[in-house]
C-alpha cells in the first residue's frame, strides 16, 4: 500500500475516534442537569472515553481506536432544591457529575483534532489527484 493511501487510512481512523468522542461529550452536555426521578436516586453519571493505538499491518501505520467508554466514578455534587422530585427528606438533590466547562474544553479539543484529520484527508486526496493528472499528461 502506498504512503498516501496509508495516510488516508490513519486520518480516517482519527476522524472516527474523534466523532465518537464528540458523541460522548454531547451526551454528557445533554444530561448535565438530569437528576434521578425518585428521592435519593442517582442522576446521570458522566461518561469518559479512552483511545488505544492499533498497528495496521496493511499500511504499516498506527491507527487509533476507541478502547472503552466508561462511567466517571467521581462523587455526585449535592444541591439544595427542596421542590425537585429527586430531593431527599432534607431537600437535597444529587446532581450529575458533569462539569460543563470540562465538557466544552473536551469538545473544542475533539473538534480541532477532527479538523486536523480532515485536513490530512483533503491534502492526501489532492496529492493523489495531482499524481493521476501527472500520469495522464505523460501519455
Amino acid at each position: 500500500m502506498d504512503a498516501l493511501t496509508a495516510a488516508l487510512k490513519v486520518a480516517a481512523s482519527g476522524l472516527g475516534a474523534q466523532s465518537e468522542r464528540l458523541r460522548v461529550v454531547s451526551e454528557n452536555l445533554a444530561n448535565a442537569q438530569s437528576t434521578g426521578t425518585t428521592p435519593g436516586a442517582d442522576p446521570y453519571r458522566r461518561k469518559t472515553i479512552s483511545f488505544a493505538s492499533e498497528f495496521d499491518r496493511a499500511t504499516g501505520g498506527q491507527l487509533v481506536e476507541v478502547s472503552s467508554v466508561e462511567r466517571d466514578p467521581s462523587d455526585f455534587p449535592i444541591e439544595f432544591q427542596p421542590g425537585n422530585e429527586a430531593a431527599d427528606e432534607k431537600g437535597y438533590v444529587k446532581m450529575p457529575n458533569v462539569n460543563v466547562l470540562i465538557e466544552m474544553a473536551d469538545m473544542t479539543e475533539a473538534n480541532r483534532s477532527y479538523e486536523a484529520n480532515l485536513q490530512v484527508v483533503k491534502q492526501a486526496r489532492d496529492l493523489i489527484s495531482m499524481t493521476i493528472d501527472l500520469m495522464r499528461n505523460q501519455q
